[in-house]
């Protein structure tokens, strides 16, 4: 699972401007949107909702926003756009598997954007089915912690049902079946620990490593997928080095 947490350090490690910020703000929204459309407005009573909005302000969206959100996916906004959630899946360059999930309104636009990206990239839009088996659904919190303070939280992550975990950069990943993420959130915020992000995500079961050449290129092909509208997250199981993220870091 390294490749993923080091790719999402370096993510987060960015500089985010108003341009990207708005364009984040709008992706969370139809997050929120779509879950509260699939199982109602109410976050204490719709799992994935309560996710969706946690994201959100763990992304510090304002709370206008997401009420915002809620109210026009129940009913209350008076817009009726359609969007669906739709999963991609591909290659990058060196033969990376690349699962892509989106929420869209329009398919072949979506589709078309997605196929442009990889071929630019060298890499190609797959069948589905193609890569998915090499990804498993798991529930990941990210919290900032220097060393002894990443032991202490694994330990009581552990404790709330964590699975497993992993540092980089100044920072614990904790992974876990989904369905222990709220109590391990909830153990790790009693601790006053400072949560940068948690969510459920779908993480590669092997992990290919790339040359560095290749590696670079597979790194800019995913965050050119992050940045496209229809796009929500990227997954890969791409494994990258600690001197190919720091030559890639140096290019943010």
């Amino acid at each position: 699972m390294s490749g993923h947490s080091k790719w999402s350090t370096i993510k987060h490690g960015k500089a985010i401007t108003d341009a990207r910020r708005g364009k984040l703000f709008t992706k969370l929204t139809r997050e929120i949107i779509t879950a509260a459309r699939q199982g109602g407005g109410n976050p204490e009573m719709n799992i994935r909702l309560r996710m969706a909005v946690q994201r959100a302000r763990d992304n510090n969206m304002p709370l206008d926003n997401i009420d915002r959100a809620i109210r026009r996916a129940t009913g209350e906004g008076g817009e009726q756009d359609q969007m669906v959630e739709v999963v991609y899946e591909g290659y990058g360059p060196g033969g990376a598997a690349i699962l892509l999930e989106t929420i869209t309104d329009n398919r072949n636009r979506t589709v078309s954007d997605i196929r442009s990206t990889f071929a630019k990239a060298g890499g190609n839009l797959a069948q589905t089915g193609a890569v998915a088996w090499q990804f498993s659904q798991k529930g990941v919190v990210v919290v900032e912690a220097d060393q002894a303070q990443a032991e202490e939280l694994a330990l009581l992550a552990i404790d709330a049902g964590a699975d497993d975990f992993e540092t980089y950069d100044s920072s614990l990943h904790v992974y876990s079946d989904p369905s222990n993420l709220d109590e391990i959130r909830h153990a790790l915020t009693e601790s006053e620990a400072n949560i940068t992000s948690s969510e459920i995500a779908m993480l590669p079961t092997i992990a290919l490593e790339l040359d560095d050449r290749i590696a670079i290129q597979t790194l800019r092909l995913l965050d050119r997928l992050e940045e496209l509208d229809d796009v929500q997250r990227v997954f890969s199981n791409a494994d990258f080095s600690d001197d190919v993220l720091e030559e890639y870091r140096g290019e943010a």
